[in-house]
């Protein structure tokens, strides 16, 4: 039996996950948490096979979670489950030690198939993560730009081409319009940008955001 503890801050989705799995007799949900606190705390007092994160949770989340969880669960298959497009985050969320990416939007034909996958030691993303994440195994000199940013950069930089300022950028992300300012200006040397225009415009060709979401 695949014991299966879901994390996620919307109750309803919650439930929707745990209505898609009812009708596996290999798979039962033994837990939900709202937060990565809570995961954490429900982790530590119990034994389980599968570990289904949100993405984006209030409090300590994405890839600093994964990072607190394998350091403390080095075993535990982690299944990331994101609003975002598994162009944005996917490959940056295996290195850090997550088994699997699954996009919401696919959650309820692919879910099940995905926790067997992990739970059996393996990992899940579609073939075209596979390449990409093969193609971020490269050498630094041959990557594309976009990924030599730190963690805290890539966040930066997606908000940036979504239009966000640097003020709400630091109120979303809890840091000082300093910081925020200062990884602004590492991303635009590292992306070797002249302006925010040059980003959105290579985050639409790259396919790192909706090109609907800006008027370039």
């Amino acid at each position: 039996m695949i014991r299966v503890l879901i994390a996620d801050d919307h109750a309803i989705l919650r439930e929707g996950l745990k209505q898609i799995l009812a009708a596996c007799s290999d798979i039962v949900v033994g837990g939900e948490a709202c937060n990565g606190m809570e995961a954490l705390s429900i982790l530590r007092d119990g034994e389980w096979n599968v570990l289904i994160l949100d993405m984006s949770m209030p409090g300590r989340s994405g890839i600093e979670l994964i990072r607190q969880i394998r350091s403390e669960h080095p075993r535990l298959p982690i299944l990331m489950l994101s609003m975002h497009k598994e162009d944005q985050y996917a490959v940056r969320t295996l290195k850090a030690g997550a088994s699997g990416y699954l996009s919401k939007d696919s959650a309820s034909s692919q879910l099940v198939a995905a926790i067997r996958k992990v739970a059996s030691g393996g990992i899940f993303i579609n073939p075209d993560m596979a390449e990409k994440l093969a193609m971020s195994l490269r050498p630094e000199s041959d990557a594309l730009p976009h990924t030599t940013l730190s963690d805290r950069e890539y966040q930066v930089f997606l908000l940036l081409t979504q239009g966000l300022s640097i003020s709400e950028i630091a109120g979303n992300l809890k840091l000082s319009i300093k910081t925020a300012s200062t990884h602004k200006t590492h991303i635009m040397q590292k992306m070797n940008a002249e302006n925010l225009v040059t980003l959105i415009k290579y985050a639409i060709r790259h396919g790192l955001t909706d090109p609907e979401d800006n008027e370039v």
